[in-house]
């Protein structure tokens, strides 16, 4: 590096600054830190290179810039160099085997990052390794590449996408060879050969003569037609299917989804959804929403609801941008919408994925080998259904990686896993993808609405049956941000010492007594005989589950990617307690008595969701 490298006054900054001078061949990012070398910015310096980009067991997410805390040219090369190696550790078959990559459409023009340069980027460092890649050459959603891994048999898939994060944001998922989400200890052991090998390779930066070499494949066409035709498997009603009047909207939120889910509702012969127009083409920019995450509501969909009013549409259905989520809204009979919760939408489908199961097995035993599964901080709902029906119901941590990896080995037993979902919009509909899939979800709630509307049933109604059947669960999730570690350590463990002394959780909030206490923290589980949680714990993240006399759970975590405290609250009733007014305000006065007693917002200073 020039004389400049002592500008900053920080030896260790100036270090790594002229260490990534000295490997970046980005143009863009490495005249961005020149810049700012330069301007002696070092707030900006400090921002960018103090601490490298966690690689976790959901992979890399980060805002695309310059540095080792951002996703770029070099971090990505660097991380493929690690996950290369550990790889090569892990399989003596890698070199028959390979990878998949697959990427969506983001980008990030000021620093020249986009998914597609990171995604040939990460094929160039395995190809240079002698590793087949079978790369896409387009866009995909995200359940492709654990498609992609179970139907070739690889070792592992990346795919480049940071999801429904904010524009400036990209990331980078990794997938087993059993087709579902790392688990530790893979993360950590990922994480220390990154480190081990932070200089790029020689061939590293190769990309444009990785893409002529014999070791890469494009899977597209073929996993185009091998994944639509696995799904069929769950299409059950084609006849109602194509003679269906209903009319649905479908948006992919400027993502990958739109021909996707064209393709997904033709392999269900269901008329093709209208596509809100401003949002069906990938647009890195975003243009027509605040956030492009679904699960924001309804101004996410207000372009949704204006073509369904135009088109005589009474459903609308939204992926996120890498159509592994689906949201599902209906028109009410007053005219207004209602925008169906993750919970609500997983009672929905997790009802119609069993209903659609007995049609097809007429043996009262065959019920003894279904499992559906959901995540801890999700709906009770389909335990009250196993319970019913006799199937078999578990719950597993927060994440699909969990309930990938479960329903994978249920799956080795001879188990049959038919549904799991979780409360942030994810449903896993096929045990071809383990992973959530926003794609065969959409078809699947298509055919459900078109066999409802025979039975001139709508959404809303069938959920009130549901709910009347197997008893009501209503829930109400939120969160507050905060930026401070500090108050988010302190709020928790106030917590754990509420008596006083370690493991003395409260007994009460408010007017509402608490029965039982799980932290998955500290692996605290005052129900079990030796108070040990059975669910794994992990003291990186901050996690308690209050369950309460009256039938209400609620549980209080940090999130892995953004930083919010969230909260989940439901109430469980018993089937015939159909006094919903009531249940609301019980749960309204719930979750009042938790912000206000173990939030403490105004105290720790914590921003409201905004509305």
């Amino acid at each position: 590096m020039e004389n400049s490298s002592t500008t900053t006054g920080d030896a260790d900054l100036d270090q790594a600054i002229s260490l990534w001078l000295q490997y970046d061949k980005n143009p863009k990012t490495a005249s961005m830190v020149r810049e700012l070398v330069k301007d002696g910015a070092v707030e900006a310096l400090k921002k960018s290179f103090s601490s490298r980009m966690e690689f976790g067991t959901a992979g890399l997410r980060a805002a695309m810039g310059p540095g080792i805390s951002c996703m770029n040219d070099l971090t990505i090369i660097q991380t493929t160099q690690g996950f290369c190696l550990y790889l090569e550790e892990s399989f003596e078959n890698l070199k028959e085997r390979g990878v998949v990559i697959g990427y969506d459409a983001r980008a990030h023009p000021p620093s020249g990052g986009n998914s597609k340069r990171f995604a040939s980027l990460a094929a160039a460092v395995f190809i240079s390794r002698g590793v087949p890649v079978h790369l896409f050459s387009d866009i995909v959603p995200t359940p492709f590449v654990p498609f992609t891994v179970s139907h070739l048999g690889l070792c592992a898939g990346i795919m480049v996408t940071a999801s429904h994060n904010p524009k400036q944001d990209n990331g980078y998922k990794v997938y087993w060879e059993n087709g579902a989400q790392i688990v530790s200890p893979h993360d950590k052991g990922i994480s220390k050969a990154i480190e081990k090998n932070l200089e790029p390779w020689p061939k590293s930066w190769d990309a444009e003569e990785a893409l002529k070499s014999p070791l890469l494949k494009d899977p597209y066409q073929d996993v185009h037609t091998q994944y639509f035709k696995a799904i069929q498997k769950h299409c059950h009603h084609r006849d109602i299917n194509k003679s269906s009047e209903v009319k649905i909207v479908h948006t992919s939120v400027h993502g990958v989804g739109h021909t996707f889910v064209q393709s997904a509702f033709k392999a269900f012969d269901l008329h093709p959804p209208y596509a809100v127009e401003e949002q069906k083409d990938p647009d890195p920019e975003f243009p027509t929403v605040k956030y492009p995450n679904p699960e924001e509501g309804k101004g996410v969909l207000t372009l949704s609801f204006a073509l369904a009013e135009r088109e005589g549409a009474t459903v609308v259905l939204a992926n996120d941008p890498d159509a592994d989520r689906l949201a599902m809204a209906e028109k009410q009979e007053s005219g207004q919408w209602r925008v169906f919760s993750g919970n609500e939408l997983g009672a929905l489908l997790g009802w119609w994925m069993f209903r659609c199961w007995k049609q097809q097995n007429s043996d009262a035993d065959a019920v003894k080998n279904i499992y559906m599964l959901s995540s801890t901080v999700s709906s009770k709902i389909l335990r009250a259904i196993a319970v019913k029906e006799g199937f078999h119901f578990e719950e597993t941590l927060t994440g699909f990686k969990w309930m990938g990896n479960r329903a994978r080995d249920l799956l080795d037993k001879g188990k049959s896993v038919v549904f799991a979902f979780e409360e942030a919009i994810g449903y896993m509909c096929s045990p071809c993808v383990l992973d959530k899939d926003g794609v065969s979800a959409a078809a699947i709630a298509g055919e459900m609405i078109s066999y409802l509307a025979t039975k001139n049933v709508g959404l809303s109604q069938q959920l009130t049956t549901v709910y009347e059947q197997y008893g009501y669960h209503i829930s109400k999730n939120s969160y507050f941000i905060c930026h401070d570690q500090d108050v988010i350590r302190s709020l928790f463990e106030r917590l754990r010492k509420y008596g006083g002394q370690k493991d003395s959780y409260p007994t009460e909030c408010g007017r509402f007594s608490i029965s039982a206490v799980r932290d998955l923290t500290t692996g605290y589980d005052s129900n079990q005989p030796d108070k040990k949680a059975v669910l794994p714990t992990s003291s990186s993240s901050q996690m308690i589950t209050f369950s309460f006399s009256n039938g209400g759970v609620a549980t209080m975590r940090t999130s892995g990617t953004e930083p919010k405290i969230k909260y989940y609250t439901e109430l469980c009733a018993a089937p015939g307690n159909s006094d919903v007014t009531h249940l609301k305000k019980e749960l309204d006065d719930l979750v009042d008595a938790i912000v206000e007693n173990f939030f403490e917002p105004q105290k720790n200073k914590l921003q409201p969701k905004p509305e």
